[in-house]
C-alpha cells in the first residue's frame, strides 16, 4: 500500500493539463483549457481543464475530477495504479507499506488480467531475446522484416516457443489462475488440459493510450495453408477491438505535433513506418475503421490519411469506414502505394527519406480520389454516372461543416461536369432526409411510459427545498472560491470612531449562520461547512486542493461542481472590444451579502411554508395566535433582507 506521504507528493506534483493532454487535445481558451471530451459523444468541446485548480470537467456530461479520478476512469486504472502512473510520470519514489490479505482480495477481475498480460509479454520477449528457438525462428524473422534490435525492444514485439503448453505451465507455477488464462485467451482447453493459443508465432503486444498490455496479436512462421496467417487475443473485459488502434501508444505525440494520423492496415506497416521516422501512424489491425476508433483519432487531430496498398477493390470496400471519419468532421486523404506494395514493403525497399517523400507527394483529398477512382469505372455510360453522383453527393453530405462542403461541391461538378446546383439539390435532399429520420428515432425514443402521479407532484414545498439547496450550494461555492480573501468592512474603533476594517470572508459566513443556528439541509454542504467552521476556530484556511483532493468522494464531487466555470472570457476578447468586464473578486463585498442574504431569504421563505402548513392543522384557537405571531416575525425577517438585498443590488 502507499504511504500518505507519498501520495501527497504525487498529487503536489501531477500537472491535470499535462496528464490528460497526453489522451485528449486541449486548446487553449480563456484561463483553461478545452478539448472533446473522452467520456461521452460530443462534436463541439464541453470538456474544461483548470490547470491553477488542477481539475477537469466535462459540462456535457457532468464527469469531473483531478488527475487521478480522470485516469480512473479514462484507463480503468484502480486508485493505486493511477498514483503508480502519475509517480513514473514525475520520477517519484514510491514508499510503501506490506498490502493485506484484505487488500489482495480486493483486485478486481481487470486487474488480474492486465497483471497477466504485463507477465506474458516479458515473457514473450525474454524467449524471442534469449532462447535458442526465439532467436532461430524469431529474430529470424524480425531480421528479415528490416527490424532492428532497438526497434524490437521499443514494441516489445516476442515470440512464443512451439511446444504444446509452455506459456501455460510458466502462468500457473507462477500463481496465475487458469480462469484468468482462458478468459485472456492466452490459452486454451482440451480435454481439461491447458494448451498455448499463440504457440509457435511471434507475438506482437497490443497497448492502450497509456502503455498497459490489452491483448496480442500472433503470426504463424509455418507455411501449412490450414492454419491462419494472424491471431488475435480474443474479446476481453480489457480488451475491445472496435475500440483499439494498434501503435496509439507510441503515435499520440507525434499525432499531435504533426496535427496528422496515419492510418494502415496492419502491425509490420506500423512498425516499419516507425523505423522510417514516420511515428504519427496507426493501424486498424485489418478491420473497417469504427466510431469508437475514429473519436479516438479525434482526441490528437482532426486530420486523417489513409495508407493504402495499390489495390483499388479493397479501398472500395473501406469506403463505408470513411465516410464514417468524414461524419465525425476530421479531414480524409488517401495514400494509393505502387501496386503490390503495401507501407511495409515499401519501407523495406526504399530510403526512410523517400518513403516520407512518396507520402507527401501524393496524398490526395478523399473526396477528389473517389470521384476519380469511380470515373474510371463508368466511362461513358450515364446509368453508372448517374449512380456515381449518387455515390459522391452521399459522401458529401455527410461533411458537417458547410464551407468544406460547398468547396467539395465545387470540385466535384467540375470533375464530374455537372451543374453545382444539381449537386447541391441532391445533397440537401440527403440531408433533410436524415434530418427528418433522426427527429423520428429521437421522438421515438422519448415516446416512454406516462410518469406516475408521484413523480409529478411538484408542489410549493418540493420547489421551496430545491431552491435552498441551490442558495446553499451558492454559499458554499463562495466559501470554497474566496475563502482566504478579506473584504473591507465599516467598523468603530475604540474612540467610537468610523474606520473600515479587513474582514475575512469565510469567517463573516461562518459566524453568520452559527450565530443565527442554521444547519445547511443538503447532507454534502453542510459536511463541507463543518470543516470550514472547525478550520474558521483553528484560525486556519484550508485549500480549494484540499477539498479537489478529498477522501470523500461526494466532498471532492460537490467542489469540483462548485468551482468549474463553463464560460472563461479571453482577455485578447476584452481587449480587442474595449470591454472590461468584472469579475467576482473585484466585486466579492457585494456579492458576499448578496448571497448570504439570498440565501436566508430562501431559508425564511421555507420556513413561513412550514409554519402556515402547521397553522392550517391546527384546531385550537390559542396555537394559532401562537402560529400567526411566528408568521409576522418571519416575514419581518424576511423583508429586513429582501430590502437589505435590494440595496446592495442597486448599489
Amino acid at each position: 500500500m502507499i504511504t500518505q506521504d507519498t501520495i501527497s507528493k504525487i498529487f503536489d506534483a501531477a500537472k491535470v493539463d499535462e496528464v490528460i493532454g497526453d489522451f485528449v487535445k486541449l486548446r487553449r481558451r480563456g484561463t483553461n483549457l478545452l478539448g472533446l471530451c473522452p467520456f461521452h459523444d460530443e462534436k463541439t468541446p464541453s470538456f474544461s481543464v483548470s490547470p491553477s485548480k488542477g481539475i477537469f470537467k466535462c459540462f456535457g456530461c457532468g464527469k469531473g475530477g483531478n488527475a487521478v479520478n480522470f485516469l480512473m476512469e479514462h484507463e480503468h486504472y484502480t486508485y493505486p495504479e493511477a498514483l503508480r502512473y502519475l509517480a513514473k510520470k514525475y520520477n517519484i519514489e514510491i514508499e510503501e507499506k506490506e498490502l493485506t490479505e484484505e487488500d489482495k482480495k480486493e483486485e478486481s477481475e481487470k486487474d488480474a488480467l492486465f497483471l497477466l498480460n504485463s507477465f506474458a509479454q516479458k515473457y514473450f520477449h525474454e524467449k524471442l531475446l534469449e532462447s535458442e528457438e526465439g532467436k532461430a525462428i524469431g529474430i529470424t524473422y524480425f531480421k528479415e522484416r528490416g527490424y532492428d534490435k532497438e526497434t524490437i525492444i521499443k514494441f516489445g514485439l516476442g515470440y512464443n516457443p512451439g511446444k504444446w503448453d509452455d506459456f501455460a505451465r510458466y502462468a500457473l507455477n507462477n500463481g496465475y489462475k487458469k480462469d484468468h488464462l482462458l478468459k485472456s485467451s492466452l490459452a486454451k482447453s482440451k480435454d481439461s488440459q491447458l494448451y498455448d493459443t499463440f504457440r509457435g508465432r511471434v507475438i506482437f503486444p497490443i497497448q492502450n493510450i497509456s502503455g498497459r498490455i490489452l491483448g496480442f496479436g500472433a503470426r504463424t512462421l509455418s507455411s501449412e495453408k490450414k492454419i491462419p496467417k494472424y491471431i488475435n487475443s480474443a474479446e476481453s473485459e480489457i480488451y475491445k477491438k472496435s475500440k483499439i488502434l494498434y501503435g496509439i501508444f507510441f503515435a499520440k505525440s507525434s499525432i499531435v505535433s504533426n496535427d496528422n494520423c496515419y492510418i494502415s492496415e496492419g502491425y509490420t506497416d506500423v512498425i516499419s513506418l516507425h523505423q522510417a521516422g514516420i511515428e504519427n501512424v496507426v493501424a486498424s489491425s485489418g478491420t473497417s475503421l469504427t466510431k469508437e476508433q475514429i473519436k479516438l483519432i479525434s482526441r490528437y487531430t482532426n486530420n486523417v490519411t489513409l495508407l493504402f496498398d495499390g489495390d483499388p477493390a479493397g479501398i472500395k470496400a473501406a469506403f463505408r469506414g470513411i465516410d464514417l471519419i468524414l461524419e465525425e468532421g476530421l479531414n480524409v486523404k488517401i495514400v494509393l502505394f505502387p501496386e503490390g506494395e503495401d507501407p511495409d514493403n515499401y519501407c523495406r525497399n526504399h530510403r526512410a527519406a523517400e518513403v516520407k517523400e512518396f507520402i507527401e507527394n501524393n496524398a490526395h483529398d478523399f473526396i477528389t480520389f473517389k470521384t476519380n477512382l469511380l470515373l474510371e469505372e463508368t466511362g461513358h455510360d450515364p446509368v453508372k454516372k448517374a449512380g456515381l453522383i449518387k455515390e459522391i453527393a452521399n459522401s458529401i453530405a455527410l461533411i458537417p461543416d458547410n464551407i468544406a462542403r460547398s468547396i467539395y461541391i465545387q470540385k466535384c461538378s467540375t470533375l464530374l461536369e455537372i451543374e453545382e446546383k444539381l449537386l447541391y439539390a441532391e445533397i440537401n435532399k440527403i440531408r433533410k432526409h436524415k434530418f427528418f429520420k433522426k427527429q423520428q428515432e429521437r421522438t421515438q425514443q422519448q415516446n416512454i411510459p406516462e410518469e406516475t402521479t408521484e413523480t409529478k407532484q411538484f408542489d410549493n414545498e418540493i420547489v421551496s427545498e430545491n431552491s435552498v439547496e441551490i442558495k446553499e450550494k451558492e454559499l458554499v461555492r463562495i466559501m470554497l472560491a474566496y475563502g482566504d480573501k478579506d473584504i473591507m468592512l465599516d467598523a468603530v474603533n475604540e474612540d467610537n470612531k468610523p474606520v473600515v476594517v479587513p474582514y475575512n470572508v469565510r469567517k463573516i459566513i461562518v459566524e453568520d449562520i452559527e450565530n443565527d443556528n442554521i444547519e445547511l439541509e443538503n447532507t454534502v454542504c453542510n459536511k463541507i461547512f463543518k470543516e470550514l467552521k472547525e478550520a474558521n476556530d483553528k484560525n486556519e484556511i484550508l485549500s480549494e486542493k484540499h477539498f479537489f483532493n478529498h477522501e470523500d468522494e461526494e466532498i471532492k464531487q460537490l467542489t469540483i461542481d462548485l468551482l468549474s466555470s463553463k464560460y472563461n472570457l479571453s482577455k485578447k476578447w476584452e481587449s480587442r472590444h474595449n470591454i472590461i468586464v468584472s469579475n467576482e473578486e473585484e466585486l466579492l463585498k457585494k456579492i458576499v451579502f448578496e448571497v448570504l442574504y439570498d440565501f436566508k431569504m430562501q431559508k425564511l421563505d421555507k420556513m413561513i411554508l412550514d409554519n402556515q402548513k402547521k397553522m392550517k392543522e391546527e384546531a385550537a384557537e390559542e396555537s394559532k395566535i401562537e402560529y400567526l405571531k411566528t408568521d409576522k416575525s418571519l416575514k419581518d425577517k424576511r423583508s429586513y433582507f429582501a430590502r437589505e438585498l435590494s440595496r446592495i443590488v442597486i448599489k
